[in-house]
């Protein structure tokens, strides 16, 4: 039986029209003004494929450390009980709503030579970190990896506990218990917060740029090629913005579903 259609006040449609065309255009625009004849070219450039190269490179190992700091940091959250969880899921989630430009400003003052950790790095290892490609890996994992923590959390939380329970009285160990139950359970959620950890990864400006700075070759990653090459060269800068635009849309794409049924991933 199809479901009677709803109907919705003129004024309502009006303010979703402009909130559409307020979306649409800027994105319309550039495609519009994107060089077609002469991408390719833009494209395989050096400086375009230096910034490419080391943006896959850092978001990808910005993504594998979230993985790696996130998943444990998400079990906990979600199954453990101890004084102050709510304290620290809070803090493991600011940088979603934190200004990227504070994030890099206390990245740079937590590790830089002078900074809380970064003195004794320097002192005890003569390890400098801001700008430094594991600046921009560091900055990148920041500002991403609560978007994967808040996937799984909300994942492990509403995953049936049935299952583990079973597998424990039949004598399998914890780490058994989960590798073989839970890890499955969560998998379709643990996937999707990787992609979107990467493509945040992928995207990210201010953190980078205050706290690894931009050095062809070394730190400057798309978005900051992007920022730059207004200046110098549009055309590169719109076939950057586009292929940015193109991995965007794939992972809204690729998510998709999981959103309209009130996945994990919200």
């Amino acid at each position: 039986m199809t479901p009677a259609r709803e109907w919705i006040p003129a004024g309502a449609l009006l303010l979703a029209a402009a909130g559409a065309l307020l979306v649409v255009l800027p994105l319309l625009g550039l495609l519009v003004r994107a060089p077609w004849g002469d991408l390719w070219s833009e494209l395989t450039s050096s400086e375009v494929l230096v910034s490419l190269r080391l943006s896959l490179l850092c978001s990808l190992s910005a993504t594998v450390v979230a993985v790696l700091l996130g998943l444990p940091l998400a079990w906990v959250q979600a199954r453990a009980e101890f004084p102050g969880r709510a304290l620290l899921r809070g803090l493991t989630l600011l940088p979603i709503v934190l200004p990227p430009v504070v994030g890099g400003v206390a990245l740079l003052l937590a590790f830089s030579r002078v900074g809380l950790v970064g003195r004794y790095l320097d002192y005890w290892f003569g390890l400098t970190i801001p700008f430094t490609p594991l600046a921009v890996i560091m900055a990148e994992t920041f500002v991403a990896m609560p978007f994967l923590i808040i996937s799984v959390e909300g994942a492990l939380r509403s995953a049936d506990q049935g299952y583990e329970e079973a597998a424990a009285t039949l004598g399998a160990k914890r780490m058994t218990v989960f590798r073989r139950i839970t890890l499955p359970l969560i998998a379709p959620s643990l996937g999707a917060g990787a992609v979107l950890c990467w493509a945040r990864a992928l995207g990210e400006f201010g953190a980078t740029i205050t706290f690894a700075g931009s050095f062809p070759g070394q730190t400057e990653t798309m978005p900051i090629a992007v920022y730059y090459a207004l200046e110098t060269d549009p055309n590169a800068a719109i076939a950057l913005s586009l292929v940015l635009l193109l991995v965007s849309v794939v992972v809204l794409v690729s998510l998709r579903d999981r959103w309209l049924r009130g996945g994990t991933v919200s």
